[in-house]
């Protein structure tokens, strides 16, 4: 297991919900990155933040780890969730919610049933 690889499996196994971006959840680095952290801070999730532009080993290694080419990636109780698009359709169809739910990750539902209405 290379470096890189064992603090991503130390950082996913550590937090329930784990979001790899560019940038902060505070300041995002890019609009996909944004969009996933903007609704995971909307929904007040409890998440770490992982800048992949401050680690060049983390941001390929994610990669390779996920076998997924892109970033943001989410990770919820050490499995990975998906990408932008895929976190995008599960908060719009109620999906996230179910997962969060199941894995025991609390959330704000009120949150999440205005993302969809204003969505709708």
């Amino acid at each position: 297991m290379t470096d890189a690889n064992a603090r991503i499996t130390e950082t996913i196994t550590s937090n329930d919900v784990v979001l790899f971006m560019k940038g902060t959840k505070s300041m995002p680095q890019c609009g996909f990155s944004s969009r996933v952290a903007g609704v995971l801070n909307y929904m007040a999730v409890d998440f770490a933040d992982v800048n992949v532009l401050a680690d060049e080993e983390v941001r390929a290694g994610i990669k390779e780890f996920s076998d997924w080419p892109t970033i943001p990636q989410l990770y919820v109780k050490g499995e990975f969730v998906g990408g932008c698009d895929i976190i995008t359709e599960m908060t719009l169809s109620g999906e996230l919610d179910t997962l969060f739910e199941e894995n025991g990750v609390t959330y704000d539902k009120d949150a999440a049933e205005k993302i969809r209405e204003a969505n709708g």
